[in-house]
């Protein structure tokens, strides 16, 4: 059964971050992604706890629960790295394990690069960790920024079209995985969904209950897509303030945990990361879409729970 544990509120320094809280043992920070809450996490929570972790899984900023400062620079890897060690910092925790998914990897694989003393692992799943991209790169495939979601993000008002269809983006979104057709999003003549959400048709089965969606809407509800939109707004900024990510070595253990139809985040980009990252794990979960965590969670959870086990015994737990 699962348990999804209330929410706490913390101050982790510049915000207020909604927190699950589970567990006792290693430290486990997972990073959700977008259009996500730490809800996506619910089917790992209990498993990790249970498994003897101490699971911390928050909103983060812009999101749900959390605090959503008004400024889009408010939302760069430095702001929202610096969210997770407050977090940390106000539960007495020295380091811990980080997992993250979709953009929650990316903020995720920063903190090695920018906090290696507060990392004792890193867990990528379904974002590898590779250079961050830039709207100059992405347009050189998309040059009509409408035709990829990334770019049109990057457009006043992008996030308002979000708002006003906000169940309709966890009821077409958030479904089963199916084949790709195409090997990548380039390969698209149309790579943004959410531009047209309206008139978007679906083909595969939902992941989520009527309660499940119920509660994405109420907190996208609350916190609007402003927040959400932010992030993409500093990819371009993010390039210049972290430019390590991707390219700096890793000494600490990593697992990468690729889902093999997942038609945003294909399984060859993490071919490359070997070279990168010296203690490395790979782990590919077959005929899975985009939505990981809640379209396999009895697989994903093996995976965690059987690479932390072998990663962090108890010996050094009691470090």
């Amino acid at each position: 059964m699962i348990h999804f544990p209330k929410a706490q509120r913390v101050d982790v320094g510049d915000v207020m971050l909604d927190v699950h809280e589970a567990g006792a043992g290693v430290p486990v920070v997972l990073c959700h992604g977008f259009p996500e809450l730490a809800y996506s996490w619910r089917h790992q929570i209990s498993a990790l706890a249970d498994a003897g972790y101490h699971v911390l899984a928050p909103d983060q900023r812009g999101y749900g629960g959390s605090d959503c400062p008004a400024d889009v620079e408010a939302y760069d890897l430095i702001h929202l790295t610096n969210d997770l060690i407050g977090l940390l910092d106000a539960r007495g925790i020295d380091k811990a394990v980080f997992a993250g998914h979709d953009w929650g990897g990316f903020v995720a694989w920063a903190m090695p690069v920018l906090h290696p003393d507060r990392c004792l692992g890193l867990i990528g799943v379904n974002t590898p960790y590779v250079p961050f991209p830039t709207t100059d790169m992405l347009r050189l495939v998309f040059p009509d920024p409408d035709k990829l979601y990334i770019l049109w993000f990057q457009e006043k008002g992008a996030d308002a079209v979000l708002d006003a269809h906000c169940r309709m983006v966890f009821e077409k979104m958030m479904r089963r995985g199916k084949k790709p057709e195409l090997t990548s999003l380039a390969e698209l003549e149309d790579a943004n969904p959410f531009r047209r959400i309206a008139e978007l048709t679906t083909d595969t089965a939902s992941m989520l209950t009527e309660d499940d969606i119920q509660v994405y809407v109420d907190g996208f509800t609350r916190s609007g897509f402003f927040g959400p939109v932010s992030w993409y707004r500093n990819i371009d900024r993010n390039a210049r303030l972290v430019p390590g990510i991707g390219t700096e070595e890793l000494e600490l253990p990593t697992l990468m945990v690729t889902a093999e139809w997942d038609a945003a985040i294909s399984p060859a980009m993490a071919d490359g990361m070997p070279v990168l990252c010296k203690d490395y794990e790979r782990f590919d979960i077959l005929e899975c879409g985009h939505w990981t965590q809640q379209e396999k969670p009895e697989e994903l959870n093996r995976v965690l729970i059987d690479w932390l086990g072998r990663k962090f015994t108890r010996s050094r737990r009691e470090e």
